[in-house]
């Protein structure tokens, strides 16, 4: 690997015909081309999706609890801090030739904000009734049209290839070039650079997939304009991977305080238990207990709440604090082994803060993801997804000409449903100059739907179609 190419800011479309340049005023233009990719994901609208997408407790009405919204700008956050340590950092210049490289903190920050736009509603329980309902209805893959590829793509669905795809199909502007990121952006996104028939979950890199076929031709070029292969990550997605991880190991313990499932005693004791002789769990316990400690003898008209809340907020600052302090030190240490393609785990795991990002996801996950009040609405946002697939599938596949994409439907439920599908990813299900074949088309296109529904939108879709359909007595013909 090499920075000159990892760092290529060329764009796919020719910059002559560019949206973004046709419409901007001619202005002196100050940001680099990587620089302006972060302002293009954030002005798009599946970020302002994310306020309405589960993080990890669905449909909460506390405003305080995070959405997939406010992990994402604190996942971009942490990546872009990192970032700008590595940029100026003495050592990564002068080992990789570079100049103080103000690109990579943009670059990390953009990853950070766009890494789970693809994501459907209610988190990943939405992946899991996506995958389920292919489980449950396999005729719709027994197609001779599809190879293993393309099936698996369906059966493994999964977010991360959804972003991919969304970021350079789905969200149009005028063409089909999406957003028109840099190479190196789209480079760095691919958190998994592997197709769905190619997992090794011994591989960090290659233990899910990150596109589907659909877009297997826009990847090959992304590779070959940043000198990568499949199953090699770029660099910087060791850094946004570890980020993401500790956002959500520490910040779901501080969300389910708030909502009062479990306490900060809870955390605590929990962790000195589990992590007793472990350097960075004592170092952090240490240092929010004895602060815990300060505000309950001087802020004597707390409430046991509030206590637990200002108590959380400084075991987020020493938690976060320790883990990059950690994972920044484990890049420079590792980075021959990242830049030579051999690092074959992530970069927390390798950090001297392993045990204490494995302790607190062990800790969410026994405490906070299965509380009750938690699977009941993880049920009903599952079988929500469930219920809309069905009906979806029917008003796509019920056309009066089956080789017309865009005929009319043969009923009027069909005909009703299918106009609820956003209408820029009909257009491009309907393009007849898409050499992918009908079923793959058909099935991308109900994916394409349900991943991009926000978790209210989906409730209310499948609730308005739930009362106009009535069930076919023979549907071997869907």
């Amino acid at each position: 690997m090499h920075w000159e190419k990892l760092l290529n800011s060329e764009r796919r479309k020719p910059k002559k015909v560019d949206f973004y340049e046709a419409e901007e005023p001619k202005l002196t233009e100050v940001r680099t081309e990587i620089e302006r990719d972060y302002d293009r994901i954030l002005f798009s609208t599946p970020v302002r999706r994310l306020a309405d997408k589960t993080q990890v407790f669905p449909l909460e009405r506390n405003d305080s609890v995070r959405t997939r919204l406010t992990h994402s700008h604190e996942v971009s956050n942490l990546a872009r801090s990192i970032g700008v340590a590595l940029a100026f950092d003495d050592k990564i210049i002068a080992d990789n030739g570079l100049k103080p490289e103000r690109n990579l903190p943009s670059i990390l920050a953009s990853i950070g904000l766009a890494h789970d736009l693809g994501n459907p509603p209610f988190g990943h329980q939405g992946e899991h009734a996506i995958q389920a309902w292919f489980a449950d209805n396999l005729d719709v893959l027994e197609n001779s049209q599809l190879t293993e590829a393309m099936k698996q793509d369906f059966m493994r669905f999964e977010g991360n290839a959804q972003t991919l795809r969304l970021l350079t199909r789905l969200q149009l502007i005028n063409d089909d070039y999406g957003l028109n990121l840099t190479y190196s952006t789209l480079a760095a996104l691919m958190k998994y650079p592997t197709a769905s028939d190619s997992i090794d979950r011994g591989n960090v890199a290659k233990k899910k997939h990150g596109y589907f076929q659909s877009e297997e031709a826009i990847v090959k070029d992304v590779w070959e304009k940043t000198g990568l292969s499949a199953g090699v990550r770029h660099p910087l997605t060791y850094i946004m991977e570890a980020c993401d991880d500790i956002a959500y190991a520490v910040l779901d313990a501080e969300d389910a305080v708030k909502k009062g499932l479990v306490s900060f005693s809870d955390l605590m004791s929990y962790l000195k238990h589990h992590g007793e002789h472990d350097s960075a769990v004592g170092t952090v316990c240490k240092l929010a207990c004895d602060k815990h400690e300060t505000h309950r003898k001087e802020a004597t008209g707390l409430s046991p709440a509030e206590l637990n809340d200002i108590s959380m907020q400084m075991f987020r600052v020493y938690a976060i604090g320790e883990m990059v302090r950690d994972v920044k030190n484990t890049y420079k240490d590792q980075e021959k082994n990242i830049m030579a393609g051999r690092l074959k785990s992530d970069l927390l795991t390798v950090s001297p803060s392993s045990k204490l990002c494995e302790l607190l996801k062990k800790f969410d996950k026994d405490h906070a993801y299965v509380h009750r009040s938690v699977l009941e609405v993880e049920l009903t946002g599952y079988n929500t997804i469930l219920g809309l697939m069905g009906f979806l599938w029917e008003a796509i596949r019920q056309r009066k000409k089956p080789e017309v994409l865009g005929s009319r439907r043969s009923t009027p439920f069909a005909s009703y449903a299918y106009n609820r599908i956003s209408e820029n990813y009909r257009r491009i299900f309907e393009d007849e100059s898409n050499p992918l074949p009908v079923r793959y088309k058909e099935l991308q296109l109900l994916t394409d739907m349900i991943s991009g529904m926000t978790d209210s939108f989906a409730l209310s879709l499948y609730d308005e179609l739930k009362q106009y359909y009535v069930p076919r007595e023979n549907k071997k013909d869907i």
